[in-house]
């Protein structure tokens, strides 16, 4: 894939950007919603299919979906806060500079996006969750951090595409809720395409001047950057919102349940394909599964 073709998918996604902001009309926001609404389907939320979750009855899973949905609105809000701080960054960098007019429609989606989710969770739930996670600075090889960043960026917009594709189609959810993962779908599947390009393209440009160490650490970096976002789908904080005693004792325990593992194995499939598939994945060895590769 040469850097002709990058650019040239981000003329064309650039276009698209332009027509799609010209049709896009303003999200109806209701004053409240009901209290019987479903905003997560309940398939994807946390304690699906544990005793946790049979213990609960119709209001108790109802009340558990909508601050789980608080909370994945506002992993995309950190989310999509840390990668316009990264991408601004990188705005006319020299790996970069051919992609700059994509990467400015870019960056006004994801604050769209911004509105969206904080709109939400401001006037439902009348606030948004805490960022717990933890960045510890060190160094890099000469294009590294560059290909680490926008390889976490993917795997974050794969994990939460797969969450946006299912709820625009489940018709449970209450509309708005329906909506937004519609939309934000819409948007983002112009940003994975270009970011899975990108990815490539810079892995292939600096892995080479590289470390045989510093090229072998990069898989084990990403599998364990996958584990640390899954953890934060598992949010003490919803928990508690919910009615639950020991909040993280339940965080912990379903994390670890049979059934957690196998919905996460089954929704993170496509972002460990892609990850193989750049060669960004642990080789497993015989027996292991993704969730331990990961």
């Amino acid at each position: 894939m040469s850097n002709t073709t990058l650019a040239a998918v981000a003329t064309r996604l650039s276009e698209t950007s332009v027509q799609a902001a010209l049709d896009a009309e303003p999200l109806a926001w209701p004053d409240a919603l009901p209290d019987d609404a479903w905003c997560m389907s309940p398939e994807l939320v946390s304690l699906y299919g544990t005793p946790r979750w049979d213990a609960l009855d119709e209001a108790g899973r109802r009340r558990l979906a909508f601050f789980e949905c608080v909370n994945f609105f506002t992993l995309n809000i950190h989310g999509e806060r840390a990668l316009m701080e990264g991408i601004t960054r990188r705005l006319y960098a020299r790996d970069l500079a051919d992609h700059t007019h994509y990467l400015h429609h870019f960056l006004a989606e994801e604050n769209q996006h911004m509105t969206w989710f904080g709109g939400f969770c401001r006037r439902y739930a009348g606030k948004i969750y805490p960022d717990r996670k933890l960045v510890l600075p060190r160094e890099h090889a000469p294009g590294e951090e560059d290909v680490l960043f926008f390889a976490r960026v993917l795997v974050f917009e794969l994990l939460v595409d797969t969450f946006n594709r299912r709820m625009a189609k489940d018709a449970r959810l209450h509309p708005l809720v329906r909506e937004i993962n519609r939309r934000h779908h819409e948007d983002e599947s112009r940003h994975l395409a270009f970011g899975r390009l990108l990815v490539e393209d810079l892995w292939r440009r600096h892995a080479p001047n590289w470390s045989e160490a510093t090229r072998a650490a990069v898989p084990g970096y990403m599998a364990a950057y996958l584990t640390a976002t899954w953890r934060e789908y598992y949010n003490p904080d919803v928990y508690k919102d919910a009615g639950f005693a020991e909040p993280i004792r339940v965080a912990r325990e379903v994390f670890a349940s049979e059934a957690a593992t196998a919905r996460r194995a089954e929704i993170e499939s496509r972002c460990v394909r892609v990850l193989r598939e750049l060669g960004l994945w642990p080789t497993p060895a015989a027996g292991d599964s993704l969730e331990a590769a990961s």
